[in-house]
């Protein structure tokens, strides 16, 4: 299942995706985002954060083809490919009926392949989400940090290209949602995947993100780029420092600028 992609030093990350100009209107009259130009490279963590309404979530279901934009364009370097994508939603969303393991098999068993036939690539997983011996668990009996590691692991399961994740730790309890935090940023030095994170938190996006995106609303649009250029791995003694601080309090400001032009 793994292919460990090199993350390159910013600067030097070749394109993966470019939004171009888009909007989004529901209903003819609801205006979710207007002239959004955003840039993604290969090997990015970018969170977009903003006030709630900003057209986060509706920025990413564009990107993942769940809706067409109104006007604009978003174009893929080289195309998109079928397993491109893997996404996961702010409720794991996993079937009851079926265990940890077939919940993960979902991806390639809308594509007609067997579980047989991909079983090493479901194992392979969730072991690198801290699951390999919950395989014939089931929902019901996991925490709710373990479901959300079960999401995320149907999501890395075809390897793609590009993770979309809408506040995933969003429900969780401090103490989980930091542990999460620490145990996506290993993955994504594992597997080497680009991420595009859905927060409203400041922390979490400074802590996660090599750029973090500042949305303002009505229209929803990109007002601020925060570059964080801490080194990865980040742990507690990154959370600790001066630095993270400086950065969260420039994110806070922007945010702040962003709630105002949305007011």
């Amino acid at each position: 299942m793994t292919v460990n992609r090199p993350i390159l030093p910013m600067g030097q990350r070749p394109k993966l995706l470019e939004l171009q100009g888009v909007d989004k209107t529901f209903n003819g009259a609801v205006v979710a985002l207007r002239r959004m130009n955003l840039v993604v490279h290969e090997g990015d963590f970018l969170s977009l954060l903003g006030p709630s309404g900003c057209g986060k979530s509706t920025a990413l279901r564009l990107i993942a083809g769940l809706t067409r934009p109104t006007a604009g364009r978003i174009l893929w370097s080289g195309g998109q490919a079928a397993g491109d994508l893997g996404v996961v939603f702010q409720e794991p969303t996993l079937m009851p009926w079926a265990t940890v393991a077939q919940n993960v098999w979902l991806p390639f068993r809308l594509r007609g392949q067997s579980f047989a036939s991909v079983k090493a690539q479901v194992t392979e997983a969730l072991e690198l989400v801290g699951l390999g011996g919950f395989l014939d668990a089931y929902p019901r009996e996991l925490s709710g940090g373990m479901k959300m590691r079960v999401s995320i692991a149907r999501a890395l399961v075809t390897n793609p290209r590009l993770i979309l994740m809408d506040e995933p730790f969003a429900a969780l309890d401090e103490i989980t949602r930091q542990k999460l935090n620490n145990d996506l940023l290993q993955l994504r030095g594992q597997i080497g995947c680009t991420v595009i994170f859905v927060t409203h938190s400041v922390f979490e996006s400074v802590f996660l993100s090599d750029r973090v995106i500042v949305m303002a609303a009505r229209p929803g649009r990109v007002i601020r780029e925060v570059v964080v250029d801490a080194p990865y791995p980040r742990d507690l003694a990154f959370r600790m420092s001066p630095d993270y601080a400086a950065q969260c309090r420039i994110a806070s400001e922007a945010l702040a600028l962003a709630m105002g032009e949305a007011a």
